[in-house]
């Protein structure tokens, strides 16, 4: 077996480990480029081309079980995406309708699924274990959600968070069907019941504390990208520890890492690439090796089954998808995407049907028309989903178009030179068309900013910005009169959706009025909390509530705008003696050219906010802070 190519009864096999590696990278280079000349989506030609070399097809790979091997890490890179990539606040906000998109997802295909298969004579136990198979869904064409950017419609989010409900649905029912066939003296309810708890505390607690300290200490991406391969694995070996499947742990390893690793931070264009590139195609590549083609000649049975799972499957996911458009208003085509996005099946059927298959519970024509169904769901949740975030992402370009303003931005920091800290925060802010700068005192930056009308930003990062917990921001009285206010705001809200941290706004009544509207505006919704601050010079007190993990958000302005404060120029000594030891942000919305500042809600233009009195007023403040 030292060469290269060896003849088995005439059939071509690929032995040599190299040979095997280069064959699998050629394939996932030019497989892509074969699917955009003929205008379909790569998972079906990945799945295609592992049916076409693997060991029905051509016979062309030897190392199966290497390949594979690899393959299931694709599958648990997609579910730790998908985990990663939930919009928190969207989430937060859409909880009740994942729930019940969850409920939808598994019971319809559950119900129908049980039904259909005591039509076909199959006993209580195979029936309702098919059931369970029907109503799990794998996110295998989530890849092509995340390629469009629409991760975070609405629609993506109540899907993914449906996912989790009814793979733990499926997966406790294949777990109780396997404790009576299996486990029935290996291991009692309470032990399972108390490694589920201890997998559930390691990766939802344990492990984002480990990685916030870790990214606190070591902030170079390459470590980080390793972190979160890591904490995901054995977050897989945890879930199957403790009864359930792998891809469950992965992703719910990737939702308590969510605000650790922001979208668009070095760390997840690394988790992107090497899954995208690497990991995933070879997990569609061992799936269609799996695949038999050649049963469709053997006999009517296996495709009679095959073809009422694929109905019982693709009815039974539709009408979900059609229940929940109806019951939370979407649009026809988030219906489309959330069809596709669930109806595709591989990892939790696959783990079904082959635990069935070796309790005695499925029969052989059970496995192979699941096989089959696999194939042809793949497929048509491929088109499916390509088009819907296709045309998604066209409403959202329109959308983008039609709320686009010539904002520009300058960033800078004081003393030191930050210049990766301030791309990091352009992209997490994703602030348009920014420039950098370094002053080497405040005065300095003062003068630039007062110097021009751009909206600024003056930014001390005293830690990676992924670690932070909260942003406490404050705002001055009459700030939503501001004209570029709403940008301030979505910087914020921007920062907080990347970074997955709460939001506390110190504001006085009137002005905290304003914010929780902009907070509940639909499709941009912030869940924030709010402290009472009726004036600057309260901003002494938000010191005594800063956590280690705080970032403070301060909203200043320049003189002759409606929320100019005469404590202003008093900010940067605030900042040093204070708020040093933290991270924090000093914005300063850009300034309307013109005389006359338009008021951007109802009321009056108010008149400068205090006389200079209160200058010497905090001087004092700050003396008397000094000596306790």
């Amino acid at each position: 077996m030292d060469s290269t190519i060896s003849n088995i009864a005439g059939v071509s096999l690929v032995t040599n480990s190299l040979a095997i590696i280069a064959l699998v990278m050629l394939t996932i280079l030019v497989i892509p480029m074969i699917c955009r000349k003929i205008r379909i989506p790569s998972i079906v030609g990945f799945i295609l081309v592992g049916t076409l070399v693997g060991p029905y097809g051509l016979n062309l790979l030897a190392g199966i079980d290497a390949i594979q091997s690899l393959g299931k890490i694709g599958m648990l890179y997609i579910m730790l995406q998908a985990g990663i990539e939930v919009d928190i606040n969207d989430f937060r906000q859409q909880r009740t309708h994942s729930i019940v998109y969850g409920f939808y997802s598994f019971a319809l295909p559950f119900v129908l699924g049980l039904l259909t298969s005591r039509l076909l004579g199959f006993g209580w136990v195979t029936s309702t274990l098919m059931g369970a198979m029907y109503g799990s869904h794998t996110l295998m064409t989530y890849p092509i959600v995340s390629r469009y950017g629409v991760q975070k419609n609405a629609a993506v989010n109540i899907a993914i968070g449906g996912t989790m409900l009814t793979i733990t649905l499926s997966l406790l029912v294949l777990a109780f069907l396997k404790s009576n066939f299996v486990y029935t003296d290996a291991i009692t309810t309470g032990g399972l019941i108390a490694r589920i708890l201890a997998t559930i505390v390691t990766i939802t607690i344990i492990f984002p504390w480990l990685a916030q300290r870790i990214f606190k200490r070591w902030t170079d991406p390459n470590t980080g990208f390793l972190v979160v391969m890591t904490m995901m694995l054995v977050s897989a070996l945890m879930a199957e520890w403790a009864g359930l499947e792998g891809i469950l742990g992965a992703f719910i390893c990737g939702v308590s890492l969510n605000r650790l690793v922001p979208n668009l931070s070095p760390v997840m264009m690394r988790i992107n690439f090497v899954g995208n590139n690497i990991f995933v195609p070879l997990f569609l590549i061992g799936v269609g090796m799996m695949i038999d083609l050649s049963l469709l000649w053997e006999g009517w049975i296996t495709i009679i089954i095959a073809f009422v799972m694929i109905a019982t499957k693709l009815v039974g996911k539709w009408s979900a998808a059609w229940l929940a458009q109806k019951s939370f208003g979407l649009q026809p085509v988030e219906r489309q995407i959330m069809f596709g996005l669930t109806h595709a099946t591989a990892a939790g059927t696959l783990a079904i049907v082959t635990i069935g298959y070796e309790t005695g519970i499925f029969n052989a024509e059970i496995l192979n028309a699941a096989v089959l169904m696999i194939l042809v769901l793949c497929t048509s949740a491929s088109f499916i989903t390509e088009y819907a975030a296709k045309q998604l992402a066209l409403q959202e370009e329109a959308r983008i178009e039609a709320d686009k303003t010539d904002d520009t931005w300058q960033l800078m920091t004081v003393g030191e030179n930050r210049h990766y800290e301030l791309r990091e925060l352009a992209e997490l802010g994703e602030l348009p068309a920014p420039s950098f700068a370094v002053e080497d005192e405040w005065s300095g930056a003062m003068q630039l900013v007062n110097s021009q009308r751009t909206a600024s930003i003056i930014y001390h990062p005293n830690q990676p910005i992924n670690t932070i917990n909260r942003l406490l921001v404050a705002v001055p009285r009459y700030a939503e009169k501001e004209h570029d206010f709403i940008t301030c705001f979505g910087l914020v809200r921007r920062l907080s959706s990347q970074i997955g941290a709460k939001v506390v706004f110190f504001a006085n009544e009137d002005t905290q009025k304003v914010i929780q509207t902009f907070c509940r505006r639909k499709g941009k919704y912030l869940r924030a909390s709010y402290r009472e601050m009726e004036d600057y010079e309260d901003v002494l007190m938000i010191a005594k509530q800063m956590a280690p993990d705080d970032m403070i958000v301060m909203i200043n302005a320049r003189p002759s705008t409606p929320s100019y404060n005469p404590l202003f120029e008093q900010v940067p000594t605030m900042l040093e003696r204070f708020f040093s030891d933290h991270s924090y942000i000093v914005v300063y919305p850009e300034q309307e050219t013109g005389s006359a500042i338009p008021d951007m809600m109802s009321g009056d233009t108010p008149q400068a906010s205090r006389t200079w009195k209160v200058v010497s007023w905090l001087k004092q403040k700050i003396l008397s802070f000094q000596q306790r």
